[in-house]
């Protein structure tokens, strides 16, 4: 099969690897490997010390390998052989997938996605949190479906920060230096064999822009690179690091992806049939495209309506803070020259006026330039990630919407996240295949089966998982504190702490005030008789990063990791540091119950949640985001009500109390409560509710189905249609 969407890329570094398994070099450079861990074992047995510390193929591959005894290892050479056959096959596939067979004649061209950070993998380090980590569901379910797919977005070379928690709880912020040879990425090649650039003009200066691929599958992602040698040394720390601080480099990043994305676009002949803006941050690829449009001969009113019709966009946060704003008169000198044009070549058109005026925001603050109005305004629709979320985005944004925020909940890409215990049992029990929940294969709604696992054996599984979270926060926590100092007895101590027969509690995400870490230490009384239960203790373990602009978040670390080392909760309550996608693998695979405590409704979505769901967590949470549509009774508990008091110290109380409340008579209790065996069995009822409930509900293939039909069908001038047979049994909700 011919690739969806091809970006010829240079070849990489020299890496040697013997003719019979020449087909890993080839798995390498495709983040495929990522959700699928046969793949990744194979390479964690080429090279253990450099896996253990990169995981990465092409970091492993690039050592000095001794071949030898893995080319005289029958099982090794067996084990290749099948998982190079696997990616071989896969990457041929497509015809059969649902996509192809009800709409693979609809568009023109692929959809071309737009993001400031994609979360593929922990080792490529171009994400922070919950966007780019959709990002990267989103783009692996493009290409487990088959569906014509470009993503653009930055290749930071500092990547996001690197999180330590000193001796005092105080974050410390350092940055890596990621080298371009190490990554699962090579260099985009154009119509010459050259290596690609784009140029992108900012005041007095042509800025050049190198292009890589990361290939995800049968889907690239375009990450767009200033540190090349051709630029003043001012400018190529453009792409350095993800959400720098200073407002004026913000801004030169997002003209990068917006401008340089567009033209990256068209250097490489790609003609996308649709636009979509995942967050605010690309919003200049709009006013890149209506310039394009006016230099062609178009008026700016023909050239923005143009641009609207076939554009997309998906807003992510409530919070003011989430939506991109910058001053206006920043944006009049620095991005004025390049869509007005000053007699250079590729410039000219549209008066930066025109573009000012289309991003005034609701408050119609002229001095102030909304990348998520003017999204709104130039974009054919536009979906929230949750039905509380649209709820909340059609109340803010309602003086300048021509039509209604859609609601397209969020979903997670279920092979990235469940457990292989997990999915080993489901395969076994209930002829479950993650990788095909649009049911190509079979056409059943596997979850419905559910009830076939065996209590004891899904009890099993679930252990197995925990106790691999027990070993592998250990080890991090024994790190963490020799850095602090601690004690031999301290470090030792641990060996007996986090104890798999104990219910553990997670809590992880972003440490933003709104999301109310603290909330289970407000009355530490009644948190210090539940843990201290001999019969029926609890354990929590916390994780998540503060932006290092964000103060009051890093207070709240702070103050969780000195009520850990406290007295009164040493030994039941820690906070790892510098929470990634592998600590979150480990946490949503591992722990029993997943607590999550924003003050509604300032959580868009979340996706945290639903990745411990469809590994049998149950949540425990406010009903906001996804859980206020999720929550059906019996998968879980939720905390506090639907109605919000303004007075937010009261709201905070009344939720901590219900917290409690539920911990104390329904949790704990229902955790403990075994039969002769030691099986939780009324537990293990809300399980399999849980993972009924989400596996397809709540999955980045349902949330596809919905972007195709509902956005980006209608913007590509498609009408939505039934044809015959082609769709699977699976398209209505379930669960």
């Amino acid at each position: 099969m011919e690739p969806l969407v091809a970006v010829p890329t240079l070849p990489g570094p020299q890496i040697r690897i013997p003719p019979p398994l020449d087909g890993l070099r080839r798995i390498a450079y495709n983040l495929w490997w990522a959700w699928h861990p046969d793949a990744r074992r194979l390479f964690a047995r080429i090279d253990p010390q450099t896996w253990t510390r990169h995981h990465s193929p092409v970091s492993a591959l690039l050592t000095s390998v001794d071949w030898s005894p893995l080319l005289a290892d029958p099982r090794f050479m067996a084990e290749a052989e099948d998982v190079v056959g696997r990616f071989d096959a896969y990457m041929a596939a497509g015809s059969d997938h649902w996509f192809a067979r009800r709409h693979g004649h609809d568009l023109a061209g692929p959809i071309a996605y737009f993001c400031a950070e994609y979360g593929v993998h922990e080792s490529l380090g171009v994400y922070s949190g919950g966007l780019g980590v959709l990002a990267g569901d989103h783009t692996k379910t493009t290409s487990d479906m088959a569906i014509p797919f470009v993503g653009v977005g930055l290749l930071y070379r500092n990547g996001y920060f690197r999180q330590t928690i000193d001796a005092d709880g105080h974050q410390e912020h350092a940055y890596p230096d990621f080298d371009p040879a190490a990554l699962p990425i090579l260099r985009v090649a154009d119509a010459n064999g050259d290596p690609l650039t784009v140029p992108v003009e900012l005041p007095g200066r042509t800025v050049t822009v190198a292009v890589w691929r990361a290939q995800v599958g049968r889907t690239p992602i375009l990450l767009l690179d200033t540190d090349v040698a051709e630029n003043d040394a001012a400018d190529r720390p453009i792409t350095h690091i993800l959400y720098v601080r200073g407002r004026e480099m913000r801004l030169h990043q997002e003209l990068v992806l917006g401008v340089g994305g567009v033209r990256a676009l068209r250097a490489l002949g790609i003609a996308p049939a649709v636009w979509h803006l995942n967050e605010g941050h690309s919003a200049f690829l709009l006013a890149e495209r209506a310039r394009e449009l006016v230099a062609a001969g178009g008026s700016v009113d023909e050239a923005f309506a143009a641009v609207r019709r076939d554009s997309v966009f998906t807003i992510h946060t409530p919070v003011s803070a989430g939506n991109e704003r910058f001053d206006a008169d920043l944006v009049r000198r620095v991005a004025g020259p390049l869509f007005e044009g000053d007699g250079r070549p590729r410039t000219g058109g549209v008066p930066i006026e025109a573009i000012l005026g289309r991003g005034l925001g609701v408050e119609d603050d002229r001095s102030q330039f909304d990348m998520t109005a003017f999204s709104l305004r130039l974009t054919n629709g536009a979906n929230a990630v949750s039905r509380l979320h649209a709820q909340t985005a059609n109340a803010t944004w309602s003086p300048i919407l021509e039509r209604p925020i859609l609601a397209v909940t969020n979903g997670v890409h279920a092979p990235s996240w469940v457990g292989v215990p997990m999915t080993q049992l489901y395969a076994r029990y209930m002829d479950a295949d993650l990788d095909d929940l649009d049911g190509r294969t079979n056409g059943t709604r596997f979850w419905d089966k559910v009830g076939k696992l065996p209590d004891r054996e899904l009890w099993e599984a679930h252990l197995r998982q925990k106790r691999d979270l027990m070993h592998f926060a250990r080890g991090r926590l024994v790190r963490q504190f020799a850095r602090h100092g601690e004690a031999p007895s301290v470090l030792a101590a641990l060996e007996t702490e986090l104890d798999p027969a104990t219910l553990t509690i997670g809590f992880a995400r972003r440490f933003a005030t709104y999301k109310r870490a603290s909330l289970i230490f407000r009355d530490m009384d009644r948190l210090a008789r539940l843990i201290d239960d001999p019969d029926r203790p609890v354990q929590f373990i916390f994780a998540g990063k503060a932006h290092p602009a964000d103060r009051p978040g890093q207070q709240v670390i702070e103050d969780i990791f000195g009520r850990s080392r406290g007295d009164r909760l040493r030994g039941r309550v820690f906070i790892l540091e510098d929470y990634d996608m592998r600590i979150a693998r480990y946490l949503v695979q591992g722990v029993d119950v997943w607590m999550n405590t924003p003050r509604r409704p300032l959580e868009a979505s979340g996706t945290s949640g639903m990745k411990a769901a469809q590994n049998g967590v149950l949540n425990l949470s406010v009903l906001d985001g996804w859980w206020d549509e999720g929550w059906n009774g019996d998968n879980g508990w939720a905390i506090g009500g639907r109605e919000n008091d303004p007075d937010e110290g009261a709201q905070d109380h009344a939720d901590a109390m219900d917290l409690y409340r539920l911990l104390e008579t329904e949790v704990v209790p229902r955790y403990y409560e075994r039969d002769a065996n030691g099986v939780p069995r009324a537990w293990l009822q809300l399980v399999r509710s849980a993972i009924a409930s989400t596996i397809w509900r709540f999955s980045t293939t349902r949330m596809l189905h919905e972007y195709v039909e509902q956005l980006y069908l209608p913007a590509a001038g498609v009408a939505v249609h039934e044809a015959a047979g082609a769709a699977p049994p699976l398209v209505t909700e379930a669960g």
